[in-house]
């Protein structure tokens, strides 16, 4: 006897699975200048050293020149942490525009919002539980797992730096991607710095490897908003 026929014959009803809410409208995608620093993504990535200790690590990767510009290990990372390595990031790179980022504590903190301020860079949040959009950084959390992390035992702080900067310098430096025409990050970046006369025309957009050009009529100063 089947579980409905039982349920029938003893006067019992049989419980029906609601559908799954589905998002209403469809979702813009995140208008971004076709230049280094237009937007930066971060995440954190978690680790252990030899002794057991938990080590996070906070990436923070150029999403259109696919560079890692920070890769910081140590036994705990706060906001107030994050906000002084991006203020670091920045003295050797430029600002950015955006950053993307979960609902981490440490994106959340009230430290974040003072220093987005101090510094006018605009700070998106994903939608809780999609990391898809947070794909840039979470591919570079995938390699570092893959190829560094599961593979090498770090024994303190300082042997963490040494070889997660080393992997770093090695991704942005000799690794070349289909995306940015087969160059390196640091050789696509530096093309732009060598072509910076063609894109100082603010009305003047290319076609951005991590989404669409920004519609008829928006000006490339309306493209770095989050929509949807």
């Amino acid at each position: 006897m089947d579980r409905k026929t039982l349920y029938r014959e003893e006067g019992l009803s049989v419980r029906k699975r609601r559908a799954r809410r589905k998002a209403v409208g469809a979702r813009a995608p995140i208008l971004v200048e076709a230049k280094p620093n237009a937007r930066w993504s971060t995440d954190f990535v978690h680790d252990q050293f030899a002794n057991g200790r938990r080590s996070p690590i906070l990436n923070i990767v150029d999403d259109v020149t696919k560079e890692g510009l920070g890769a910081i290990p140590d036994t705990s990372i706060s906001g107030r942490r994050v906000a002084r390595e991006l203020t670091a990031i920045i003295e050797r790179h430029g600002k950015p525009g955006m950053i993307v980022s979960d609902h981490g504590a440490e994106y959340t903190c009230n430290a974040m919002p003072g220093w987005c301020k101090d510094n006018g860079v605009d700070w998106h949040f994903i939608a809780p539980g999609k990391p898809m959009q947070n794909g840039f950084v979470e591919s570079f959390d995938g390699r570092m797992r893959d190829e560094l992390l599961n593979e090498t035992p770090f024994f303190d702080p300082d042997d963490a730096r040494t070889k997660i900067a080393a992997r770093v310098a090695d991704f942005d430096t000799a690794r070349s991607h289909s995306a940015l025409g087969y160059l390196t990050p640091a050789a696509y970046a530096a093309n732009f710095t060598a072509t910076d006369d063609r894109l100082r025309n603010p009305d003047q957009l290319r076609r951005s490897p991590v989404a669409t050009p920004a519609p008829h009529g928006v000006k490339s100063a309306e493209a770095l908003i989050a929509a949807g």
